[in-house]
């Protein structure tokens, strides 16, 4: 039977021996920043645990633990401080260990520098991820990642409950509202006619003036309401990977239904994606009666050392005309490419007149194009595996040093014409050890903790501006850093294909058109 610290009689809870006593973080001189104890022990009791342990380490070996006659110290250092759980001198040492590596990992989590200050500034966070390690004196079974799950608690249904009792909140109070305008209503109109104003005893008691009336305040009471209940459905700017305990698709609909029947335009008050996606891709201006799209994706995959191992892009021209009168045309194509890129017309249009006059028409001159639909007309495909095509050339470079590793990645712009814009180098990071420390660099950088992933922004990458690096420090060894992923988005075709001009068939009379040019990526990687 063991004693519990601090006490002289024996816990009915805790009649077995416990493993881990308590696990803390201290200066070098013994001072507690944060201890949490898995057993009842006195405050006294662990700070003089905690002073006695840096005299114990005096002693001119190199170990991870120390002892004395009733506990045992494992410690791991950490810069200026000391990662350190006191134990039984019973328990496994191996276990313990392999706890301590966990507990260390957990803490460049949610502190961003191994200070005293950044400690004690998340003790509370890094008290609820302690005990999702150790339960009762015994650790328990799960990694960094569950750890984090745990300690988030975010519940998707949670918030579905929170925004339908909101809403319920506002119907009550908008109700509450349209009642008492009613009531003034009456008892005005009351007044004007020279009656007694009717009696507001209850609900049974008031009286409508009339449809119309009850209507117009009904407007306005929405219409007073509407800047309240725009950010109700809003949900949080950060990752929502927790405990998503239920389906969300019926509930949410059902939300939505409830906000539309409030009268509330939902796609600019509780759709924010929507919104932020159809601003990004926002629909060109001046679009004439006959617009095109012309749209090319990439997909490529590099090796680390060097060497294209795959590339593979897609093009298309989508025809949309708008008015019959333009149905019956044809489009002239200039083909630049000298790539080898290899063409197809769409079954029911003309390949000789392509062929012959680089000319889009259908085979048969009296029909005419489908009117308010995109059409593809011609398709291309460019399938090589030779390095000088590669558009935008990424090197990263990770060499082992004394304290983990430096990384030194760089772009270069090989097809000058491009201009790419909104440009994102995603680098792969180690998980648990903290953030990386940035040297020189082009552009910015974010970091997220979260998806252990540094993200090297550039705006613009063209001929003027077409190479710039990066180069960074961080704990890990080379392959952590691999794949690099590249994101991009450009206004300019990769293959040198344009719609030059549009005539009438008949006549033979130019047509003013409109052109939407797209060069997307589908997978750009770096093995």
């Amino acid at each position: 039977m063991c004693l519990l610290p601090g006490t002289s009689n024996p816990s009915p809870v805790h009649l077995f021996c416990q493993v881990l006593l308590a696990a803390a973080v201290c200066t070098k001189a013994g001072k507690a920043i944060v201890s949490r104890q898995f057993v009842e022990m006195t405050r006294t009791r662990i700070e003089g645990l905690l002073a006695a342990f840096p005299k114990l380490m005096n002693t001119g070996k190199q170990h991870t633990f120390v002892e004395t006659e009733s506990v045992r110290y494992v410690y791991q250092p950490m810069e200026k401080l000391y990662m350190v759980l006191i134990t039984t001198k019973n328990s496994n040492i191996l276990e313990d260990l392999e706890t301590l590596r966990l507990f260390s990992r957990v803490i460049p989590e949610y502190c961003r520098a191994l200070e005293e200050n950044e400690i004690s500034e998340h003790c509370f966070d890094l008290i609820f991820a302690f005990d999702e390690i150790v339960a009762l004196g015994y650790r328990e079974n799960v990694n960094l990642a569950q750890i984090r799950t745990f300690t988030e608690m975010d519940s998707h249904e949670e918030k579905v409950f929170r925004a339908v009792r909101e809403t319920q909140e506002r119907e009550a109070k908008a109700e509450m509202r349209r009642k008492a305008k009613e009531l003034q209503q009456a008892r005005r109109d009351a007044e004007r006619q020279g009656k007694k104003a009717p009696g507001f005893g209850g609900f049974g008691s008031s009286a409508v003036s009339g449809g119309t009336t009850a209507a117009m305040i009904t407007e306005t009471i929405i219409e007073t309401e509407k800047p309240k209940v725009a950010p109700a459905p809003a949900r949080p700017t950060g990752p929502s990977k927790a405990l998503k305990l239920g389906a969300k698709g019926k509930e949410v609909d059902n939300f939505v239904d409830k906000l539309k029947s409030e009268g509330e335009n939902i796609m600019t008050s509780s759709v924010g994606k929507r919104s932020t996606e159809a601003a990004k891709v926002a629909p060109p201006i001046n679009v004439e009666s006959v617009h095109m799209k012309i749209e090319e994706k990439i997909s490529l995959t590099c090796g680390r050392d060097g060497g294209l191992q795959n590339m593979e892009l897609h093009g298309m021209i989508m025809l949309r005309i708008l008015e019959e009168k333009f149905a019956r045309i044809r489009l002239h194509v200039e083909n630049e490419d000298k790539r080898g890129v290899q063409l197809q017309t769409h079954p029911n249009v003309d390949k000789k007149l392509f062929t012959a006059e680089s000319q889009i028409g259908l085979k048969n001159p009296e029909k005419s194009f489908p009117i308010n639909s995109d059409v593809g007309v011609l398709k291309w495909r460019l399938q090589t595996t030779e390095e000088s095509f590669i558009p935008l050339t990424i090197n990263c470079w990770p060499s082992e040093s004394g304290n983990g590793c430096d990384v030194n990645i760089e772009y270069e712009l090989q097809e000058e014409s491009l201009e790419l814009n909104d440009v994102v180098i995603t680098i792969p990071l180690p998980s648990g050890v903290g953030a990386p420390v940035i040297g020189d660099m082009d552009g910015e950088y974010r970091h997220d903790s979260r998806r252990n992933l540094l993200e090297w922004c550039l705006p613009v990458i063209d001929a003027k501006n077409k190479s710039g690096s990066l180069e960074f420090s961080i704990a890990g060894q080379p392959n952590d850093f691999f794949p690099v992923q590249v994101s991009f988005i450009s206004k300019k075709n990769y293959c040198n294909i344009q719609v030059t001009k549009v005539t009438q068939v008949d006549g033979n009379s130019p047509v003013r058109f409109s052109t939407e040019t797209t060069f997307l990526v589908d997978k750009y990687e770096i093995l």
